[in-house]
């Protein structure tokens, strides 16, 4: 009996400490106001700060206007590109590409490091199900 409880017991430490390895965040940006730009990219740099940049994951997902800050014709292309080799996950929504093809003919270029997901809104989703913390500036 001592042995089955000190194994569930030992189980729920491991559980809790694996939850616990790196803090998540996910940061949206849906709009194309400057401003809000530069703070989506200030408070996932502030987080890799506070944490380190290997004890923290992040992740910023772009949708809508927002996805403009992920091409490289926006202001923000260059930190973009260095943040996302140093370990921020940037992510451009397809549903958002897809409508500006429609409308202009061609898939906008992204900034070297951009992955993209099938739905913005859908991607934020799956990772606060995943425990990632939701932060919209």
């Amino acid at each position: 009996m001592k042995k089955s409880l000190l194994a569930i017991v030992t189980f729920a430490m491991l559980a809790i400490n694996a939850q616990a390895a790196n803090p998540k965040y996910v940061i949206q940006i849906s709009t194309d106001d400057a401003r809000t730009q530069k703070i989506v990219l200030n408070n996932a740099a502030n987080l890799q700060k506070y944490y380190g940049a290997d004890k923290v994951d992040v992740e910023i997902v772009a949708y809508g206007p927002g996805l403009g800050i992920l091409t490289p014709g926006n202001k923000n292309a260059s930190r973009v590109e260095k943040m996302a080799m140093n370990d921020i996950t940037f992510s451009a929504c397809q549903n958002t590409m897809n409508g500006i093809k429609k409308k202009k003919g061609a898939f906008p270029k992204l900034t070297d490091g951009v992955t993209i997901t099938p739905s913005g809104v859908v991607r934020i989703g799956e990772l606060q199900q995943q425990g990632y913390s939701y932060i919209r500036p």
